[in-house]
């Protein structure tokens, strides 16, 4: 084995074990889900992959590649499990041919009872600080030690792209935003479609690398499961930068079971369109019926965030075995 390689793997596998030691640490408990799947929680923005269970008396069952494990960590909280995490191998279609994306990554999720998305950035940070303590960074360390800098999405959109976010709420007024800041934008996109556009063209490209970045207070127009800031149009929603690279989200839960069901009924028809239209979890609004926990959960891509640390452009840096690399080959 190449002393490089050898290195590459011993770092990695410091890096996972510093991860369960730091959740276990907190009282969090390590558990383990389907990667694959009879059904899914709608997400239009994702593609996923489609295969089939042929049983031996015959016939067969459409199943997906989980593209997180949220809908099966979510029934044992519902179950009363308490907080608990995973890192899971998630799967993702049409992620691929760019730096930031392999159709199959590690994904760390965590829930906390009784937290708030407010309660995870501390958490969070306290994770990143555990690590660069046990795993010095190749990458320069102001830009990935914690404190985190907190910046608003209103905040942000100000600053970036001279917009009054709060103030954009016609769908015509945010395409012309959108067209105005170098977004290609088509006359029939939706308001979340022109936000993207902006934040992609102006707000993204802004935002500093000098440390990390907290983007707080998503737009609830954005269809999530996060629960919305009461009497402002905001989510209780965050998403972090480390070096530039976006490695993790946060949300605190929606637990009014109206509200999720308004939501999966939303995104159930707009997925419609998708190449892959997976059939939606079923069980998914009633396990709020009965009373679900409340609590905080953080989705972070331990990909990525190797990346940040070791200064890597591309996660054929970290990976063993990329798809990109092997489809060349």
């Amino acid at each position: 084995m190449q002393p490089d390689l050898r290195a590459r793997l011993g770092r990695s596998d410091r890096f996972t074990r510093e991860i369960r030691a730091f959740f276990a640490g907190r009282g969090h408990v390590e558990v383990d889900t389907p990667c694959l799947s009879p059904f899914l929680i709608p997400e239009p923005a994702i593609e996923v992959f489609r295969t089939a269970f042929h049983p031996a008396a015959g016939g067969s069952v459409e199943l997906y590649l989980a593209p997180s494990p949220e809908l099966w960590m979510k029934r044992l909280l519902a179950a009363g499990s308490g907080s608990i995490f995973q890192i899971a191998r998630s799967f993702r279609d049409g992620d691929f041919g760019d730096p930031l994306h392999n159709p199959e990554f590690r994904l760390l999720e965590w829930y906390t009872v009784s937290a708030s998305y407010c309660d995870q950035i501390a958490t969070t940070e306290e994770l990143v600080a555990r690590l660069l303590s046990v795993d010095p960074p190749e990458a320069p360390a102001e830009r990935l030690r914690p404190p985190f800098r907190v910046m608003t999405m209103e905040q942000a959109f100000r600053d970036f792209a001279g917009m009054d976010l709060a103030a954009c709420t016609e769908t015509g007024e945010m395409i012309e935003a959108a067209r105005s800041r170098g977004a290609d934008a088509r006359d029939d996109w939706t308001w979340e479609q022109a936000f993207h556009g902006v934040f992609l063209a102006r707000v993204e490209p802004g935002l500093p690398r000098d440390r990390p970045l907290v983007l707080s207070d998503w737009p609830a127009r954005v269809p999530t499961t996060a629960r919305r800031i009461p009497g402002t149009p905001w989510a209780e929603r965050w998403e972090l930068y480390l070096n530039g690279i976006e490695v993790a989200n946060c949300y605190t839960e929606e637990t009014d079971p109206v509200a999720v069901d308004r939501f999966l009924r939303t995104e159930a028809h707009r997925q419609r369109t998708a190449r892959v239209v997976p059939r939606v979890d079923e069980g998914y609004g009633r396990l709020f019926a009965d009373g679900f926990p409340g609590c905080s959960g953080v989705a972070l891509g331990v990909d990525r965030l190797e990346m940040a640390f070791r200064g890597e452009r591309s996660l054929e840096g970290v990976i063993n075995f990329p798809l990109s690399a092997i489809v060349r080959a």
